[in-house]
Protein backbone atom coordinates (compact mmCIF):
# COMPACT_ATOMS: atom_id res chain seq x y z
CA UNK A 1 0.00 0.00 0.00
CA UNK A 2 1.01 3.39 -0.81
CA UNK A 3 2.05 5.96 1.58
CA UNK A 4 0.39 9.21 2.03
CA UNK A 5 2.85 11.83 3.10
CA UNK A 6 -0.09 14.39 2.65
CA UNK A 7 -1.40 12.92 5.59
CA UNK A 8 1.20 13.75 8.09
CA UNK A 9 2.75 16.92 8.86
CA UNK A 10 6.75 16.86 10.24
CA UNK A 11 8.48 19.38 11.54
CA UNK A 12 11.31 20.12 13.79
CA UNK A 13 12.21 22.39 16.49
CA UNK A 14 15.14 22.28 18.06
CA UNK A 15 16.45 18.87 18.66
CA UNK A 16 13.49 17.89 18.52
CA UNK A 17 11.69 15.79 15.85
CA UNK A 18 7.86 15.65 15.54
CA UNK A 19 5.38 13.84 12.97
CA UNK A 20 1.81 14.84 13.58
CA UNK A 21 -0.80 12.42 12.14
CA UNK A 22 -3.34 14.65 10.93
CA UNK A 23 -5.92 12.75 11.20
CA UNK A 24 -6.19 10.83 14.25
CA UNK A 25 -3.92 14.16 16.07
CA UNK A 26 -1.80 11.93 17.50
CA UNK A 27 1.83 13.02 18.01
CA UNK A 28 5.16 11.17 17.34
CA UNK A 29 8.60 12.16 18.90
CA UNK A 30 11.08 10.60 16.71
CA UNK A 31 14.56 10.14 16.96
CA UNK A 32 17.77 11.75 14.59
CA UNK A 33 17.94 8.56 13.15
CA UNK A 34 14.02 7.81 12.69
CA UNK A 35 13.91 11.59 11.82
CA UNK A 36 16.27 11.36 8.91
CA UNK A 37 14.89 8.19 7.82
CA UNK A 38 11.73 9.90 7.78
CA UNK A 39 12.55 12.62 5.59
CA UNK A 40 14.56 10.46 3.32
CA UNK A 41 11.80 8.07 3.18
CA UNK A 42 9.30 10.96 2.23
CA UNK A 43 11.70 12.70 -0.54
CA UNK A 44 11.66 8.93 -2.44
CA UNK A 45 8.54 9.46 -2.71
CA UNK A 46 7.71 6.12 -0.57
CA UNK A 47 9.84 4.08 -1.22
CA UNK A 48 11.64 2.77 1.77
CA UNK A 49 14.16 0.93 0.04
CA UNK A 50 15.77 3.84 -1.64
CA UNK A 51 15.61 5.54 1.78
CA UNK A 52 17.29 2.58 3.20
CA UNK A 53 20.09 2.10 0.53
CA UNK A 54 20.66 5.88 0.92
CA UNK A 55 21.43 6.16 4.10
CA UNK A 56 22.77 3.08 5.29
CA UNK A 57 26.29 3.88 5.09
CA UNK A 58 25.76 6.05 7.85
CA UNK A 59 23.26 4.34 10.11
CA UNK A 60 23.25 0.68 8.97
CA UNK A 61 20.50 -1.47 7.31
CA UNK A 62 19.07 -3.15 9.84
CA UNK A 63 18.57 -0.28 12.18
CA UNK A 64 16.90 1.23 9.13
CA UNK A 65 15.02 -1.83 8.50
CA UNK A 66 13.68 -1.62 12.28
CA UNK A 67 12.99 1.57 12.28
CA UNK A 68 10.59 0.98 8.91
CA UNK A 69 9.04 -2.16 10.49
CA UNK A 70 7.83 0.12 13.27
CA UNK A 71 5.98 3.11 11.02
CA UNK A 72 4.74 0.20 9.41
CA UNK A 73 3.51 -0.58 12.61
CA UNK A 74 2.31 2.92 13.37
CA UNK A 75 0.18 3.01 10.18
CA UNK A 76 -1.53 -0.66 10.57
CA UNK A 77 -2.79 0.50 14.26
CA UNK A 78 -4.13 3.40 12.67
CA UNK A 79 -1.49 5.68 14.54
CA UNK A 80 0.31 6.53 11.46
CA UNK A 81 -0.93 7.70 7.55
CA UNK A 82 -4.30 7.54 8.96
CA UNK A 83 -7.48 8.34 6.75
CA UNK A 84 -10.65 9.07 8.83
CA UNK A 85 -13.63 8.61 6.48
CA UNK A 86 -15.93 9.99 9.33
CA UNK A 87 -13.84 13.38 9.16
CA UNK A 88 -13.64 13.38 5.41
CA UNK A 89 -17.47 12.78 4.36
CA UNK A 90 -18.63 14.05 7.89
CA UNK A 91 -21.48 16.71 7.25
CA UNK A 92 -22.62 18.66 10.61
CA UNK A 93 -26.38 19.15 11.15
CA UNK A 94 -28.25 22.11 9.85
CA UNK A 95 -28.96 23.84 12.96
CA UNK A 96 -26.96 23.96 16.02
CA UNK A 97 -27.82 25.05 19.56
CA UNK A 98 -26.72 28.06 21.25
CA UNK A 99 -24.13 27.72 24.03
CA UNK A 100 -22.42 31.15 24.35
CA UNK A 101 -23.52 34.66 24.34
CA UNK A 102 -21.33 37.89 24.13
CA UNK A 103 -23.01 40.18 25.98
CA UNK A 104 -22.49 44.14 24.37
CA UNK A 105 -23.63 45.71 28.08
CA UNK A 106 -21.69 48.84 26.87
CA UNK A 107 -21.28 50.44 23.58
CA UNK A 108 -18.94 53.40 25.09
CA UNK A 109 -15.09 53.32 26.63
CA UNK A 110 -12.67 54.82 28.89
CA UNK A 111 -10.22 54.40 26.49
CA UNK A 112 -9.50 55.33 22.67
CA UNK A 113 -7.08 52.30 21.61
CA UNK A 114 -5.61 53.35 18.52
CA UNK A 115 -6.21 49.91 17.28
CA UNK A 116 -9.82 48.77 18.37
CA UNK A 117 -12.08 47.18 16.03
CA UNK A 118 -15.15 48.50 17.64
CA UNK A 119 -14.80 52.08 16.69
CA UNK A 120 -13.47 53.15 20.50
CA UNK A 121 -16.20 51.16 21.89
CA UNK A 122 -19.70 52.14 19.88
CA UNK A 123 -19.46 49.98 17.24
CA UNK A 124 -20.03 52.83 14.28
CA UNK A 125 -23.42 53.56 16.40
CA UNK A 126 -24.12 55.93 19.34
CA UNK A 127 -22.63 55.40 22.52
CA UNK A 128 -25.13 53.41 24.94
CA UNK A 129 -25.46 51.21 27.73
CA UNK A 130 -27.78 47.87 27.48
CA UNK A 131 -30.64 48.21 30.07
CA UNK A 132 -31.51 45.30 33.21
CA UNK A 133 -34.74 44.23 30.98
CA UNK A 134 -32.57 43.87 27.87
CA UNK A 135 -29.72 41.87 29.79
CA UNK A 136 -32.31 39.79 31.68
CA UNK A 137 -33.77 38.69 28.44
CA UNK A 138 -30.93 38.10 26.67
CA UNK A 139 -30.03 35.39 29.50
CA UNK A 140 -32.98 33.94 29.33
CA UNK A 141 -32.81 34.27 25.26
CA UNK A 142 -29.72 31.37 26.00
CA UNK A 143 -31.08 29.52 28.54
CA UNK A 144 -34.23 28.69 26.14
CA UNK A 145 -32.19 27.91 23.06
CA UNK A 146 -29.40 25.72 24.86
CA UNK A 147 -31.97 23.11 25.01
CA UNK A 148 -30.66 20.25 27.12
CA UNK A 149 -27.38 21.47 27.11
CA UNK A 150 -25.95 21.68 30.56
CA UNK A 151 -23.14 24.01 30.50
CA UNK A 152 -23.63 27.64 29.01
CA UNK A 153 -21.65 30.86 28.80
CA UNK A 154 -21.88 34.37 29.06
CA UNK A 155 -19.25 37.07 28.22
CA UNK A 156 -20.12 40.65 29.81
CA UNK A 157 -18.47 42.76 26.74
CA UNK A 158 -17.90 46.18 25.58
CA UNK A 159 -16.73 48.59 24.82
CA UNK A 160 -16.01 48.91 28.39
CA UNK A 161 -18.42 46.52 30.66
CA UNK A 162 -17.66 48.74 33.97
CA UNK A 163 -19.26 51.55 32.43
CA UNK A 164 -22.58 49.48 33.00
CA UNK A 165 -21.69 47.91 36.38
CA UNK A 166 -24.68 48.25 38.11
CA UNK A 167 -26.59 46.40 35.30
CA UNK A 168 -24.17 44.24 35.05
CA UNK A 169 -23.91 43.40 38.57
CA UNK A 170 -27.93 42.23 38.64
CA UNK A 171 -27.29 39.90 36.14
CA UNK A 172 -24.45 38.28 36.94
CA UNK A 173 -26.85 37.57 40.16
CA UNK A 174 -29.69 36.53 37.85
CA UNK A 175 -28.12 34.78 35.82
CA UNK A 176 -26.63 32.27 38.81
CA UNK A 177 -30.11 32.10 40.11
CA UNK A 178 -31.87 31.18 36.95
CA UNK A 179 -29.13 28.46 36.06
CA UNK A 180 -29.54 27.01 39.31
CA UNK A 181 -33.46 27.17 38.77
CA UNK A 182 -33.08 25.54 35.58
CA UNK A 183 -30.16 22.98 36.63
CA UNK A 184 -27.52 24.62 34.42
CA UNK A 185 -24.61 25.55 35.02
CA UNK A 186 -23.48 28.76 34.19
CA UNK A 187 -19.90 30.18 33.53
CA UNK A 188 -19.81 34.07 33.43
CA UNK A 189 -16.67 36.09 32.60
CA UNK A 190 -16.26 39.71 32.13
CA UNK A 191 -13.88 41.61 29.49
CA UNK A 192 -12.22 44.75 30.70
CA UNK A 193 -9.70 47.42 30.27
CA UNK A 194 -9.59 47.30 34.25
CA UNK A 195 -9.49 51.32 34.83
CA UNK A 196 -12.66 51.10 36.86
CA UNK A 197 -11.49 47.51 38.06
CA UNK A 198 -11.79 48.75 42.35
CA UNK A 199 -11.61 46.47 45.43
CA UNK A 200 -15.33 46.62 45.85
CA UNK A 201 -16.01 44.90 42.93
CA UNK A 202 -12.71 42.58 42.60
CA UNK A 203 -14.69 41.32 45.97
CA UNK A 204 -18.11 41.00 44.17
CA UNK A 205 -16.15 39.18 41.09
CA UNK A 206 -14.65 36.90 43.52
CA UNK A 207 -17.23 35.84 45.32
CA UNK A 208 -19.79 35.05 41.83
CA UNK A 209 -16.57 32.92 41.08
CA UNK A 210 -16.50 36.02 37.94
CA UNK A 211 -13.58 34.76 35.51
CA UNK A 212 -11.59 38.09 33.98
CA UNK A 213 -9.97 38.72 30.86
CA UNK A 214 -7.90 41.58 31.34
CA UNK A 215 -6.34 44.18 28.70
CA UNK A 216 -2.91 45.15 28.94
CA UNK A 217 -0.60 45.23 26.17
CA UNK A 218 2.82 44.35 27.96
CA UNK A 219 5.66 46.78 28.56
CA UNK A 220 4.76 50.66 29.38
CA UNK A 221 6.41 52.08 25.84
CA UNK A 222 4.46 49.52 23.98
CA UNK A 223 0.86 49.50 25.88
CA UNK A 224 0.87 53.50 25.97
CA UNK A 225 1.48 53.63 22.27
CA UNK A 226 -1.71 52.06 21.34
CA UNK A 227 -3.85 52.43 24.90
CA UNK A 228 -4.53 55.36 25.46
CA UNK A 229 -7.10 57.42 27.63
CA UNK A 230 -9.44 59.98 26.04
CA UNK A 231 -7.32 62.92 26.11
CA UNK A 232 -4.36 60.78 24.91
CA UNK A 233 -2.82 60.21 27.99
CA UNK A 234 -0.97 57.01 29.10
CA UNK A 235 -2.74 54.49 30.80
CA UNK A 236 -0.25 52.24 31.62
CA UNK A 237 0.28 52.74 35.37
CA UNK A 238 -3.47 52.74 36.01
CA UNK A 239 -3.80 49.78 33.84
CA UNK A 240 -1.32 47.51 35.96
CA UNK A 241 -2.29 48.58 39.66
CA UNK A 242 -5.87 47.95 39.07
CA UNK A 243 -4.62 44.63 37.13
CA UNK A 244 -2.45 44.12 40.15
CA UNK A 245 -4.71 44.52 42.55
CA UNK A 246 -6.99 42.17 41.08
CA UNK A 247 -3.99 39.34 40.65
CA UNK A 248 -3.21 39.07 43.80
CA UNK A 249 -6.46 37.99 45.04
CA UNK A 250 -6.84 35.25 43.32
CA UNK A 251 -6.10 31.22 44.00
CA UNK A 252 -7.72 29.85 40.98
CA UNK A 253 -7.65 29.83 37.20
CA UNK A 254 -9.87 32.61 37.10
CA UNK A 255 -7.88 35.15 34.78
CA UNK A 256 -6.54 35.86 31.60
CA UNK A 257 -4.40 38.49 30.82
CA UNK A 258 -5.26 39.61 26.98
CA UNK A 259 -2.28 41.90 25.01
CA UNK A 260 -2.28 42.92 21.14
CA UNK A 261 0.61 43.04 19.39
CA UNK A 262 1.38 44.79 16.42
CA UNK A 263 4.09 45.90 13.77
CA UNK A 264 5.60 47.82 16.47
CA UNK A 265 6.17 45.27 18.97
CA UNK A 266 6.91 41.95 16.79
CA UNK A 267 9.57 41.36 19.64
CA UNK A 268 6.34 40.25 21.71
CA UNK A 269 8.26 37.98 23.55
CA UNK A 270 9.82 40.58 25.53
CA UNK A 271 5.76 41.89 26.70
CA UNK A 272 5.38 38.30 27.56
CA UNK A 273 8.53 38.22 29.81
CA UNK A 274 7.09 41.88 31.21
CA UNK A 275 3.96 40.45 31.56
CA UNK A 276 5.42 37.31 33.62
CA UNK A 277 7.83 39.33 35.59
CA UNK A 278 4.86 41.11 37.12
CA UNK A 279 3.84 38.36 38.53
CA UNK A 280 1.10 37.04 36.13
CA UNK A 281 0.71 33.20 35.26
CA UNK A 282 -2.17 33.14 32.45
CA UNK A 283 -1.22 35.12 29.32
CA UNK A 284 -2.39 35.45 25.77
CA UNK A 285 -0.98 37.67 23.04
CA UNK A 286 -3.00 38.24 19.69
CA UNK A 287 -2.20 39.46 16.39
CA UNK A 288 -3.46 42.72 15.90
CA UNK A 289 -6.98 42.71 13.27
CA UNK A 290 -6.24 45.89 11.02
CA UNK A 291 -6.96 47.29 7.70
CA UNK A 292 -3.41 46.60 5.24
CA UNK A 293 -3.57 50.46 5.04
CA UNK A 294 -2.54 51.11 8.96
CA UNK A 295 0.71 51.96 9.87
CA UNK A 296 0.47 49.09 12.85
CA UNK A 297 -0.97 46.69 10.72
CA UNK A 298 1.15 43.18 10.61
CA UNK A 299 2.58 42.07 7.26
CA UNK A 300 3.49 38.77 5.40
CA UNK A 301 7.26 39.81 5.27
CA UNK A 302 6.62 39.92 9.18
CA UNK A 303 6.20 36.10 9.02
CA UNK A 304 9.68 34.83 9.89
CA UNK A 305 10.23 37.34 12.58
CA UNK A 306 6.90 36.72 14.06
CA UNK A 307 7.83 32.65 13.65
CA UNK A 308 10.60 33.08 15.65
CA UNK A 309 9.28 35.21 18.55
CA UNK A 310 6.95 31.94 19.15
CA UNK A 311 10.04 29.88 19.26
CA UNK A 312 11.39 31.95 22.10
CA UNK A 313 8.17 32.07 23.45
CA UNK A 314 7.96 28.72 23.52
CA UNK A 315 11.78 27.91 25.42
CA UNK A 316 10.67 30.76 28.09
CA UNK A 317 7.30 28.88 28.92
CA UNK A 318 9.67 25.64 29.55
CA UNK A 319 11.97 27.77 31.65
CA UNK A 320 9.56 28.66 33.93
CA UNK A 321 8.01 24.96 33.64
CA UNK A 322 11.76 23.86 34.45
CA UNK A 323 11.60 26.06 37.18
CA UNK A 324 8.38 25.20 38.89
CA UNK A 325 7.25 28.40 38.29
CA UNK A 326 4.89 27.61 35.38
CA UNK A 327 3.03 30.49 33.02
CA UNK A 328 0.47 29.29 30.38
CA UNK A 329 0.50 30.89 27.54
CA UNK A 330 -2.83 31.01 25.84
CA UNK A 331 -2.24 29.74 22.59
CA UNK A 332 0.09 27.13 23.77
CA UNK A 333 -2.40 25.48 26.17
CA UNK A 334 -3.75 22.44 23.83
CA UNK A 335 -4.13 18.85 25.40
CA UNK A 336 -2.79 16.55 22.75
CA UNK A 337 -4.69 13.86 24.75
CA UNK A 338 -7.66 15.15 25.39
CA UNK A 339 -9.04 16.95 22.38
CA UNK A 340 -12.03 18.50 21.45
CA UNK A 341 -15.13 16.58 19.66
CA UNK A 342 -15.43 16.10 16.45
CA UNK A 343 -17.85 19.16 15.48
CA UNK A 344 -15.70 21.34 17.36
CA UNK A 345 -12.44 20.32 15.61
CA UNK A 346 -14.45 21.34 12.36
CA UNK A 347 -16.47 24.37 13.56
CA UNK A 348 -14.03 25.76 16.12
CA UNK A 349 -15.07 29.18 17.63
CA UNK A 350 -18.86 28.28 16.64
CA UNK A 351 -19.75 32.07 15.85
CA UNK A 352 -23.40 32.30 14.29
CA UNK A 353 -24.71 29.53 15.25
CA UNK A 354 -23.24 27.96 18.53
CA UNK A 355 -22.00 31.50 19.92
CA UNK A 356 -23.53 34.76 19.20
CA UNK A 357 -23.12 38.21 20.79
CA UNK A 358 -25.91 41.07 21.86
CA UNK A 359 -26.57 44.29 21.04
CA UNK A 360 -27.83 46.70 23.78
CA UNK A 361 -30.86 46.46 22.14
CA UNK A 362 -30.61 42.99 22.15
CA UNK A 363 -29.85 42.40 18.52
CA UNK A 364 -27.95 39.25 17.91
CA UNK A 365 -24.89 38.77 15.45
CA UNK A 366 -22.17 36.11 14.67
CA UNK A 367 -19.50 37.58 17.07
CA UNK A 368 -18.49 40.73 18.15
CA UNK A 369 -16.47 41.15 15.34
CA UNK A 370 -19.97 41.50 13.41
CA UNK A 371 -21.35 43.70 15.42
CA UNK A 372 -23.56 46.49 14.10
CA UNK A 373 -23.36 45.44 10.23
CA UNK A 374 -27.14 44.96 9.30
CA UNK A 375 -26.56 42.43 7.39
CA UNK A 376 -25.00 40.34 9.70
CA UNK A 377 -27.82 40.77 12.12
CA UNK A 378 -29.40 36.93 13.05
CA UNK A 379 -32.35 38.16 15.15
CA UNK A 380 -32.85 40.03 18.49
CA UNK A 381 -33.19 38.56 21.88
CA UNK A 382 -37.00 38.91 21.99
CA UNK A 383 -37.74 37.36 18.53
CA UNK A 384 -35.11 34.64 18.69
CA UNK A 385 -33.13 33.53 15.70
CA UNK A 386 -34.89 35.22 12.36
CA UNK A 387 -32.34 34.79 10.19
CA UNK A 388 -31.90 31.31 10.05
CA UNK A 389 -30.24 31.00 6.68
CA UNK A 390 -27.57 33.18 7.43
CA UNK A 391 -26.53 31.26 10.81
CA UNK A 392 -26.60 27.79 8.61
CA UNK A 393 -23.76 30.14 6.14
CA UNK A 394 -21.72 30.03 9.40
CA UNK A 395 -22.34 26.49 10.39
CA UNK A 396 -21.12 25.67 6.90
CA UNK A 397 -18.50 27.21 6.85
CA UNK A 398 -16.05 24.46 8.09
CA UNK A 399 -12.34 23.13 7.00
CA UNK A 400 -14.21 20.75 5.43
CA UNK A 401 -16.05 23.57 3.00
CA UNK A 402 -12.69 25.38 2.27
CA UNK A 403 -10.26 24.76 0.38
CA UNK A 404 -7.50 25.57 1.66
CA UNK A 405 -8.69 24.24 4.92
CA UNK A 406 -8.89 20.49 3.83
CA UNK A 407 -5.48 20.88 2.05
CA UNK A 408 -3.94 22.05 5.40
CA UNK A 409 -2.07 20.21 8.09
CA UNK A 410 -3.33 22.46 11.09
CA UNK A 411 -7.26 22.13 9.66
CA UNK A 412 -7.96 20.20 12.91
CA UNK A 413 -6.63 22.38 15.31
CA UNK A 414 -7.50 25.54 13.99
CA UNK A 415 -11.14 24.66 12.33
CA UNK A 416 -10.88 27.09 9.79
CA UNK A 417 -9.62 30.19 11.54
CA UNK A 418 -10.85 33.79 12.01
CA UNK A 419 -14.47 34.22 10.00
CA UNK A 420 -14.05 37.61 10.86
CA UNK A 421 -10.91 37.87 9.91
CA UNK A 422 -11.68 36.45 6.60
CA UNK A 423 -14.71 38.47 6.01
CA UNK A 424 -12.36 41.70 6.40
CA UNK A 425 -9.59 40.85 4.30
CA UNK A 426 -11.46 38.84 1.28
CA UNK A 427 -15.21 39.84 1.99
CA UNK A 428 -16.15 35.98 2.30
CA UNK A 429 -16.07 33.56 5.26
CA UNK A 430 -14.95 30.55 3.37
CA UNK A 431 -11.98 32.34 2.23
CA UNK A 432 -9.09 32.37 5.31
CA UNK A 433 -6.60 35.24 5.86
CA UNK A 434 -3.04 33.41 5.07
CA UNK A 435 -1.87 35.93 7.14
CA UNK A 436 -3.31 34.45 10.22
CA UNK A 437 -2.64 31.18 9.05
CA UNK A 438 0.47 31.39 9.21
CA UNK A 439 1.06 32.61 12.77
CA UNK A 440 -1.50 29.73 13.44
CA UNK A 441 0.51 27.43 11.99
CA UNK A 442 3.71 28.45 13.66
CA UNK A 443 1.76 28.65 17.15
CA UNK A 444 0.90 25.04 16.62
CA UNK A 445 4.08 23.97 16.07
CA UNK A 446 5.23 25.54 18.93
CA UNK A 447 2.50 24.73 21.17
CA UNK A 448 3.30 21.04 20.47
CA UNK A 449 6.64 21.11 20.96
CA UNK A 450 6.25 22.56 24.13
CA UNK A 451 3.32 20.00 25.31
CA UNK A 452 5.89 17.34 24.43
CA UNK A 453 8.91 18.71 25.77
CA UNK A 454 6.49 18.88 29.22
CA UNK A 455 5.24 15.30 28.73
CA UNK A 456 9.18 14.07 28.56
CA UNK A 457 10.29 16.02 30.98
CA UNK A 458 7.13 14.37 33.65
CA UNK A 459 8.01 11.04 32.46
CA UNK A 460 11.80 12.02 33.28
CA UNK A 461 10.51 13.13 36.68
CA UNK A 462 8.43 9.79 36.97
CA UNK A 463 11.36 7.38 36.29
CA UNK A 464 13.40 9.15 38.52
CA UNK A 465 10.82 9.08 41.89
CA UNK A 466 10.36 5.49 41.15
Amino acid sequence: MPYDFSLVHAFAINDTYLVLDINSGIIHSLSATAWDFFKAWEQAGGDAGKAIDRLAPKYGREELEAIYDRFEQLRDEGMLFSRDKQLESYALPDEGIVKALCLHVAHDCNMRCRYCFAGTGCFGGGRRLMGLETGKRALDFLFEVSGPRKHVEIDYFGGEPLLNYPVVKELIAYGKQRAAELGKELKQSLTTNALLLDMEKIEFFNREGLHLILSIDGRPGVHNRMRLLPGQQDSYTEVIKAIRAYVNTQTDETYFIRGTYTRYNRDFCADFLHLAEKGFRRISLEPVVASPEADYALREEDIPTLADQYLKLAEKCLDFYRSGQEVIFFHFNIDLENGPCLPKRLTGCGAGHEYLAVSPEGDLYPCHQFMGQEKFMVGNVWAGITNRELCREFRSAHVLNKKPCRECWARFFCSGGCHANAYIYHGSIFEPYRLACEIQKKRLECAIYLQVKKREMELEQKGTDD
